[in-house]
Protein backbone atom coordinates (compact mmCIF):
# COMPACT_ATOMS: atom_id res chain seq x y z
CA UNK A 1 0.00 0.00 0.00
CA UNK A 2 1.58 3.44 -1.00
CA UNK A 3 1.14 5.99 1.24
CA UNK A 4 1.13 8.86 -1.52
CA UNK A 5 -2.46 10.15 -2.66
CA UNK A 6 -1.86 10.09 -6.15
CA UNK A 7 -3.79 7.85 -7.94
CA UNK A 8 -2.26 4.49 -8.97
CA UNK A 9 -3.67 4.37 -12.39
CA UNK A 10 -1.92 6.66 -15.08
CA UNK A 11 -4.15 9.88 -15.21
CA UNK A 12 -4.61 9.41 -19.24
CA UNK A 13 -6.62 6.22 -18.49
CA UNK A 14 -8.55 6.97 -15.26
CA UNK A 15 -11.48 7.33 -17.22
CA UNK A 16 -11.46 4.05 -18.88
CA UNK A 17 -12.07 1.21 -16.64
CA UNK A 18 -12.49 -2.50 -17.58
CA UNK A 19 -13.59 -2.95 -21.30
CA UNK A 20 -17.58 -3.26 -22.20
CA UNK A 21 -16.66 -6.56 -24.03
CA UNK A 22 -15.07 -8.08 -20.99
CA UNK A 23 -18.18 -7.34 -18.83
CA UNK A 24 -20.78 -8.30 -21.25
CA UNK A 25 -19.12 -11.49 -21.75
CA UNK A 26 -17.82 -12.45 -18.02
CA UNK A 27 -21.73 -11.80 -17.75
CA UNK A 28 -22.34 -14.30 -20.30
CA UNK A 29 -20.76 -16.96 -18.65
CA UNK A 30 -22.25 -16.22 -15.57
CA UNK A 31 -25.39 -16.77 -16.59
CA UNK A 32 -25.32 -19.01 -19.41
CA UNK A 33 -26.85 -16.76 -21.48
CA UNK A 34 -25.71 -16.78 -25.95
CA UNK A 35 -23.11 -14.08 -26.24
CA UNK A 36 -23.70 -11.96 -29.00
CA UNK A 37 -21.93 -8.88 -28.04
CA UNK A 38 -18.02 -9.83 -27.95
CA UNK A 39 -17.51 -10.03 -31.92
CA UNK A 40 -15.55 -13.02 -32.51
CA UNK A 41 -16.72 -15.94 -34.22
CA UNK A 42 -17.85 -19.43 -32.44
CA UNK A 43 -16.32 -21.48 -35.55
CA UNK A 44 -12.79 -21.57 -36.25
CA UNK A 45 -11.09 -20.22 -40.26
CA UNK A 46 -10.40 -22.64 -42.85
CA UNK A 47 -8.69 -25.56 -42.04
CA UNK A 48 -6.03 -24.72 -44.63
CA UNK A 49 -4.83 -22.16 -42.68
CA UNK A 50 -5.23 -24.02 -38.97
CA UNK A 51 -2.95 -26.65 -41.00
CA UNK A 52 -0.40 -24.20 -42.39
CA UNK A 53 0.42 -22.79 -38.55
CA UNK A 54 0.86 -26.51 -37.31
CA UNK A 55 3.35 -27.31 -40.17
CA UNK A 56 5.10 -23.78 -39.40
CA UNK A 57 5.55 -25.01 -35.58
CA UNK A 58 6.58 -28.43 -37.17
CA UNK A 59 8.86 -26.75 -39.04
CA UNK A 60 10.42 -24.61 -36.62
CA UNK A 61 9.46 -21.22 -38.93
CA UNK A 62 8.29 -18.43 -36.41
CA UNK A 63 9.01 -20.28 -32.99
CA UNK A 64 11.95 -17.76 -32.69
CA UNK A 65 11.91 -13.89 -32.75
CA UNK A 66 10.66 -12.93 -36.53
CA UNK A 67 11.58 -10.07 -38.05
CA UNK A 68 10.80 -6.90 -36.90
CA UNK A 69 8.80 -5.65 -39.54
CA UNK A 70 7.27 -9.33 -40.23
CA UNK A 71 8.30 -12.57 -41.85
CA UNK A 72 8.95 -11.77 -45.30
CA UNK A 73 6.27 -14.23 -46.62
CA UNK A 74 3.54 -12.85 -44.76
CA UNK A 75 4.85 -8.77 -45.99
CA UNK A 76 4.83 -10.18 -49.96
CA UNK A 77 1.50 -11.82 -49.13
CA UNK A 78 0.22 -7.88 -47.47
CA UNK A 79 1.42 -6.20 -50.67
CA UNK A 80 0.32 -8.45 -53.20
CA UNK A 81 -3.71 -8.10 -51.53
CA UNK A 82 -3.49 -4.86 -51.89
CA UNK A 83 -2.32 -4.41 -55.32
CA UNK A 84 -4.93 -7.34 -55.90
CA UNK A 85 -7.86 -5.99 -54.65
CA UNK A 86 -7.33 -2.84 -54.81
CA UNK A 87 -4.73 -1.33 -57.31
CA UNK A 88 -2.31 -0.17 -54.55
CA UNK A 89 1.03 -0.89 -54.93
CA UNK A 90 3.13 -1.48 -51.90
CA UNK A 91 6.89 -2.20 -51.29
CA UNK A 92 6.69 -5.68 -48.98
CA UNK A 93 10.45 -4.12 -47.50
CA UNK A 94 9.23 0.14 -46.84
CA UNK A 95 5.60 -0.39 -46.55
CA UNK A 96 4.33 -3.05 -45.00
CA UNK A 97 4.07 -3.68 -41.12
CA UNK A 98 3.43 -6.74 -39.10
CA UNK A 99 1.38 -5.96 -36.11
CA UNK A 100 -0.41 -7.89 -33.23
CA UNK A 101 -3.83 -7.74 -34.38
CA UNK A 102 -4.97 -4.21 -35.44
CA UNK A 103 -5.47 -3.37 -31.97
CA UNK A 104 -1.99 -2.77 -31.64
CA UNK A 105 -1.57 -1.21 -35.13
CA UNK A 106 -3.86 1.46 -33.57
CA UNK A 107 -2.27 2.21 -30.73
CA UNK A 108 1.49 2.42 -32.62
CA UNK A 109 -0.08 4.56 -34.73
CA UNK A 110 -1.58 7.29 -32.84
CA UNK A 111 1.60 7.06 -30.20
CA UNK A 112 4.02 8.01 -33.16
CA UNK A 113 2.08 10.56 -34.74
CA UNK A 114 0.28 12.17 -31.98
CA UNK A 115 2.09 14.61 -29.38
CA UNK A 116 0.28 16.39 -26.51
CA UNK A 117 -2.08 19.29 -27.47
CA UNK A 118 -2.69 17.39 -30.83
CA UNK A 119 -6.26 16.55 -31.71
CA UNK A 120 -7.51 13.69 -33.78
CA UNK A 121 -11.04 13.77 -34.96
CA UNK A 122 -12.64 10.26 -34.83
CA UNK A 123 -15.84 8.87 -36.61
CA UNK A 124 -18.06 8.39 -33.15
CA UNK A 125 -19.40 5.74 -32.31
CA UNK A 126 -15.74 4.15 -32.22
CA UNK A 127 -14.02 1.26 -31.24
CA UNK A 128 -13.42 1.38 -27.62
CA UNK A 129 -9.10 1.72 -27.92
CA UNK A 130 -9.41 4.40 -30.20
CA UNK A 131 -10.02 6.76 -27.30
CA UNK A 132 -7.84 5.23 -24.99
CA UNK A 133 -5.00 5.27 -27.39
CA UNK A 134 -5.14 8.83 -28.15
CA UNK A 135 -5.89 9.81 -24.53
CA UNK A 136 -2.04 7.49 -23.87
CA UNK A 137 -0.45 9.81 -26.61
CA UNK A 138 -1.33 12.69 -24.69
CA UNK A 139 -4.13 14.08 -28.00
CA UNK A 140 -7.71 15.28 -27.39
CA UNK A 141 -10.07 13.46 -29.17
CA UNK A 142 -12.54 15.20 -30.89
CA UNK A 143 -15.40 13.26 -31.80
CA UNK A 144 -17.60 13.54 -35.24
CA UNK A 145 -21.05 11.83 -34.56
CA UNK A 146 -22.16 9.77 -37.46
CA UNK A 147 -26.50 9.83 -37.07
CA UNK A 148 -29.06 7.68 -38.53
CA UNK A 149 -31.05 8.72 -41.53
CA UNK A 150 -33.22 6.57 -43.98
CA UNK A 151 -32.08 3.68 -41.48
CA UNK A 152 -28.44 3.92 -41.87
CA UNK A 153 -25.50 5.94 -40.11
CA UNK A 154 -24.62 8.92 -41.78
CA UNK A 155 -21.73 10.86 -41.74
CA UNK A 156 -22.24 15.11 -41.70
CA UNK A 157 -19.48 16.18 -43.95
CA UNK A 158 -20.05 19.35 -42.79
CA UNK A 159 -19.90 18.53 -39.51
CA UNK A 160 -16.61 16.89 -39.72
CA UNK A 161 -14.93 19.80 -42.00
CA UNK A 162 -16.21 22.18 -38.91
CA UNK A 163 -14.40 19.62 -36.44
CA UNK A 164 -10.82 20.59 -37.71
CA UNK A 165 -8.61 23.36 -36.06
CA UNK A 166 -5.46 24.82 -35.85
CA UNK A 167 -4.66 21.86 -33.62
CA UNK A 168 -6.25 18.46 -35.67
CA UNK A 169 -3.21 16.60 -36.87
CA UNK A 170 -5.10 13.50 -37.82
CA UNK A 171 -7.92 12.39 -39.08
CA UNK A 172 -9.08 8.79 -37.48
CA UNK A 173 -11.85 6.70 -39.60
CA UNK A 174 -13.19 3.33 -39.72
CA UNK A 175 -15.15 1.76 -42.40
CA UNK A 176 -16.63 -0.10 -42.79
CA UNK A 177 -17.63 1.35 -39.53
CA UNK A 178 -17.83 -0.64 -36.24
CA UNK A 179 -20.13 -0.70 -34.91
CA UNK A 180 -23.28 0.61 -36.82
CA UNK A 181 -22.32 -1.21 -39.42
CA UNK A 182 -22.12 1.54 -42.18
CA UNK A 183 -20.34 1.51 -45.44
CA UNK A 184 -18.68 5.10 -46.30
CA UNK A 185 -19.55 5.45 -49.74
CA UNK A 186 -17.15 7.19 -52.74
CA UNK A 187 -18.14 10.35 -52.20
CA UNK A 188 -17.97 10.39 -48.63
CA UNK A 189 -14.69 8.91 -49.07
CA UNK A 190 -13.38 11.29 -51.76
CA UNK A 191 -15.00 15.06 -49.39
CA UNK A 192 -12.91 13.17 -46.92
CA UNK A 193 -9.67 12.74 -48.45
CA UNK A 194 -10.14 16.60 -50.28
CA UNK A 195 -10.26 17.91 -46.53
CA UNK A 196 -7.01 15.87 -45.56
CA UNK A 197 -4.99 17.37 -48.37
CA UNK A 198 -6.59 20.93 -47.76
CA UNK A 199 -5.67 21.17 -44.30
CA UNK A 200 -2.77 19.10 -44.60
CA UNK A 201 -3.99 16.53 -42.11
CA UNK A 202 -2.85 12.86 -41.33
CA UNK A 203 -4.68 9.75 -41.75
CA UNK A 204 -5.38 6.45 -39.44
CA UNK A 205 -8.31 4.43 -41.72
CA UNK A 206 -9.19 0.92 -39.60
CA UNK A 207 -10.24 -1.58 -42.44
CA UNK A 208 -10.37 -4.41 -40.22
CA UNK A 209 -13.76 -5.36 -42.11
CA UNK A 210 -12.87 -4.63 -45.50
CA UNK A 211 -14.22 -7.99 -46.49
CA UNK A 212 -17.25 -7.81 -45.16
CA UNK A 213 -19.28 -5.58 -47.24
CA UNK A 214 -22.93 -6.47 -48.18
CA UNK A 215 -25.64 -5.96 -50.61
CA UNK A 216 -24.68 -2.56 -53.28
CA UNK A 217 -21.80 -1.50 -50.58
CA UNK A 218 -18.36 -1.50 -51.76
CA UNK A 219 -14.89 -0.82 -50.15
CA UNK A 220 -12.76 1.77 -51.34
CA UNK A 221 -9.61 2.16 -49.93
CA UNK A 222 -8.87 5.92 -48.42
CA UNK A 223 -5.12 5.76 -49.83
CA UNK A 224 -6.79 5.04 -52.99
CA UNK A 225 -7.80 8.72 -53.48
CA UNK A 226 -5.57 11.48 -55.03
CA UNK A 227 -3.31 12.98 -52.72
CA UNK A 228 -3.90 9.97 -49.72
CA UNK A 229 -1.53 6.95 -50.37
CA UNK A 230 1.45 9.70 -49.11
CA UNK A 231 -0.63 10.79 -45.61
CA UNK A 232 -2.48 7.32 -45.00
CA UNK A 233 -2.06 4.33 -42.53
CA UNK A 234 -3.98 1.79 -43.27
CA UNK A 235 -4.73 -0.94 -40.77
CA UNK A 236 -6.40 -4.13 -41.57
CA UNK A 237 -5.68 -7.70 -39.96
CA UNK A 238 -6.68 -11.55 -40.53
CA UNK A 239 -8.48 -11.83 -37.65
CA UNK A 240 -12.08 -10.63 -39.23
CA UNK A 241 -11.57 -11.89 -42.49
CA UNK A 242 -10.59 -15.54 -41.71
CA UNK A 243 -12.16 -16.28 -38.63
CA UNK A 244 -9.25 -16.56 -36.15
CA UNK A 245 -9.69 -13.39 -34.13
CA UNK A 246 -7.13 -15.59 -31.59
CA UNK A 247 -4.38 -15.22 -33.20
CA UNK A 248 -3.84 -11.28 -33.52
CA UNK A 249 -1.84 -10.58 -36.75
CA UNK A 250 -2.57 -7.31 -37.95
CA UNK A 251 -0.62 -5.27 -40.64
CA UNK A 252 -0.43 -1.42 -41.59
CA UNK A 253 0.28 -0.01 -45.10
CA UNK A 254 1.78 2.87 -45.55
CA UNK A 255 4.96 5.19 -47.06
CA UNK A 256 8.14 4.72 -45.93
CA UNK A 257 8.46 7.51 -44.34
CA UNK A 258 4.90 7.34 -42.21
CA UNK A 259 5.65 3.55 -41.99
CA UNK A 260 8.89 4.50 -40.21
CA UNK A 261 7.67 6.12 -37.38
CA UNK A 262 5.13 3.83 -36.94
CA UNK A 263 7.52 0.82 -36.47
CA UNK A 264 9.37 3.55 -34.29
CA UNK A 265 6.40 3.17 -31.18
CA UNK A 266 5.59 -0.56 -32.46
CA UNK A 267 8.82 -2.02 -31.16
CA UNK A 268 8.36 -0.77 -28.14
CA UNK A 269 4.88 -2.74 -27.81
CA UNK A 270 5.39 -6.44 -28.77
CA UNK A 271 8.43 -5.75 -30.35
CA UNK A 272 7.38 -8.90 -32.90
CA UNK A 273 4.33 -11.87 -31.84
CA UNK A 274 2.50 -14.78 -33.75
CA UNK A 275 5.53 -15.76 -35.38
CA UNK A 276 4.19 -19.45 -36.97
CA UNK A 277 0.72 -17.62 -37.40
CA UNK A 278 2.44 -14.92 -39.36
CA UNK A 279 3.05 -18.02 -42.06
CA UNK A 280 -0.13 -19.14 -41.70
CA UNK A 281 -2.15 -15.87 -42.34
CA UNK A 282 0.68 -15.90 -45.61
CA UNK A 283 -1.41 -18.39 -47.06
CA UNK A 284 -4.36 -17.72 -46.01
CA UNK A 285 -4.29 -14.21 -48.08
CA UNK A 286 -3.50 -16.00 -51.03
CA UNK A 287 -6.70 -18.44 -50.65
CA UNK A 288 -9.06 -18.13 -54.01
CA UNK A 289 -11.47 -15.20 -54.92
CA UNK A 290 -13.86 -17.99 -53.99
CA UNK A 291 -13.48 -17.81 -49.99
CA UNK A 292 -13.54 -14.50 -49.52
CA UNK A 293 -16.91 -14.11 -51.69
CA UNK A 294 -18.46 -17.45 -50.13
CA UNK A 295 -17.17 -16.00 -46.63
CA UNK A 296 -19.00 -12.61 -47.03
CA UNK A 297 -22.57 -14.48 -48.84
CA UNK A 298 -22.45 -16.31 -45.66
CA UNK A 299 -22.26 -13.26 -43.37
CA UNK A 300 -24.98 -11.69 -45.44
CA UNK A 301 -27.42 -14.49 -44.83
CA UNK A 302 -26.57 -14.34 -41.20
CA UNK A 303 -27.19 -10.83 -41.06
CA UNK A 304 -30.50 -11.22 -42.66
CA UNK A 305 -31.52 -14.23 -40.42
CA UNK A 306 -30.53 -11.63 -37.41
CA UNK A 307 -31.60 -8.49 -38.76
CA UNK A 308 -35.23 -9.67 -39.36
CA UNK A 309 -35.32 -11.48 -36.09
CA UNK A 310 -34.74 -8.52 -33.89
CA UNK A 311 -37.36 -6.51 -36.14
CA UNK A 312 -39.90 -8.90 -35.23
CA UNK A 313 -39.04 -9.03 -31.70
CA UNK A 314 -40.04 -5.37 -31.91
CA UNK A 315 -36.60 -3.56 -32.28
CA UNK A 316 -35.45 -1.12 -34.45
CA UNK A 317 -33.43 -2.07 -36.57
CA UNK A 318 -30.61 -0.66 -38.65
CA UNK A 319 -29.24 -3.15 -41.43
CA UNK A 320 -25.52 -3.01 -41.90
CA UNK A 321 -24.04 -2.91 -45.04
CA UNK A 322 -20.28 -3.76 -43.43
CA UNK A 323 -19.60 -5.75 -40.25
CA UNK A 324 -20.52 -8.41 -38.60
CA UNK A 325 -22.39 -6.33 -36.15
CA UNK A 326 -26.51 -4.83 -36.59
CA UNK A 327 -26.95 -1.48 -34.79
CA UNK A 328 -30.67 -1.99 -32.96
CA UNK A 329 -32.77 0.99 -31.56
CA UNK A 330 -34.60 0.24 -27.89
CA UNK A 331 -36.85 2.70 -27.82
CA UNK A 332 -39.66 0.50 -29.66
CA UNK A 333 -39.42 -2.04 -26.81
CA UNK A 334 -39.88 1.00 -24.22
CA UNK A 335 -36.60 1.45 -23.40
CA UNK A 336 -34.04 4.51 -23.69
CA UNK A 337 -30.92 3.23 -21.74
CA UNK A 338 -28.82 1.29 -23.61
CA UNK A 339 -26.51 0.18 -20.96
CA UNK A 340 -29.42 -0.65 -17.75
CA UNK A 341 -30.94 -2.47 -21.15
CA UNK A 342 -27.98 -5.04 -21.93
CA UNK A 343 -27.07 -5.63 -18.10
CA UNK A 344 -30.81 -7.13 -17.99
CA UNK A 345 -31.08 -8.79 -21.08
CA UNK A 346 -29.17 -11.63 -20.22
CA UNK A 347 -31.87 -12.63 -17.06
CA UNK A 348 -35.16 -11.30 -19.18
CA UNK A 349 -34.10 -13.10 -22.51
CA UNK A 350 -30.29 -15.77 -22.22
CA UNK A 351 -29.09 -13.46 -24.44
CA UNK A 352 -25.79 -10.84 -24.36
CA UNK A 353 -25.63 -7.71 -26.25
CA UNK A 354 -23.50 -4.37 -26.22
CA UNK A 355 -24.70 -0.80 -25.36
CA UNK A 356 -23.48 1.32 -27.95
CA UNK A 357 -23.45 4.38 -25.64
CA UNK A 358 -19.84 3.05 -24.47
CA UNK A 359 -18.69 4.31 -27.99
CA UNK A 360 -19.56 7.89 -27.55
CA UNK A 361 -18.37 10.75 -26.16
CA UNK A 362 -21.70 11.97 -26.63
CA UNK A 363 -23.31 9.17 -24.32
CA UNK A 364 -26.90 10.66 -24.88
CA UNK A 365 -26.54 10.39 -28.75
CA UNK A 366 -25.86 6.90 -27.80
CA UNK A 367 -28.08 6.10 -25.20
CA UNK A 368 -30.81 3.94 -27.23
CA UNK A 369 -28.67 1.80 -29.01
CA UNK A 370 -27.47 -1.59 -28.50
CA UNK A 371 -25.58 -3.73 -30.81
CA UNK A 372 -25.76 -7.54 -31.79
CA UNK A 373 -22.94 -9.40 -33.35
CA UNK A 374 -24.41 -12.01 -35.97
CA UNK A 375 -20.37 -13.45 -36.44
CA UNK A 376 -22.17 -16.98 -34.50
CA UNK A 377 -23.66 -20.19 -35.96
CA UNK A 378 -26.64 -20.47 -37.68
CA UNK A 379 -28.87 -22.48 -35.09
CA UNK A 380 -27.48 -20.19 -32.24
CA UNK A 381 -28.66 -16.74 -33.94
CA UNK A 382 -31.86 -18.65 -34.50
CA UNK A 383 -31.92 -19.90 -30.50
CA UNK A 384 -31.06 -16.01 -29.58
CA UNK A 385 -34.13 -14.88 -31.89
CA UNK A 386 -36.26 -17.47 -30.64
CA UNK A 387 -35.38 -15.57 -27.18
CA UNK A 388 -35.50 -12.25 -27.82
CA UNK A 389 -39.15 -12.71 -29.53
CA UNK A 390 -40.37 -13.79 -25.82
CA UNK A 391 -39.14 -10.37 -24.87
CA UNK A 392 -42.83 -8.80 -25.71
Amino acid sequence: MTSSARPLLNRRLAEFGTTIFAEMSALAVRTGAINLGQGFPDTDGPEEVREAAVRAVRDGRGNQYPPGPGVPELRTAIAAHQRHWYGLSYDPDTEVLVTAGATEAIAAALLALVEPGDEVIALEPYYDSYAACVALAGGTRVPVTLRPHEGKFRLDLDELRDAVTDRTRLLLINTPHNPTGTVLTRAELAAVAELAVARDLLVVTDEVYEHLVYDDAEHIPLASFPGMRERTVTISSSGKTFSLTGWKVGWITAAPALLTAVRSAKQYLTYVSAGPFQYAIAEALALPDRYFTAFRDGLRAKRDLLATGLAEAGFGVHRPTGTYFVTTDIRPLGHTDGVAFCRALPERAGVVAVPNAVFYDHREAGAPFVRFAFCKRTAVLADAVRRLKALG
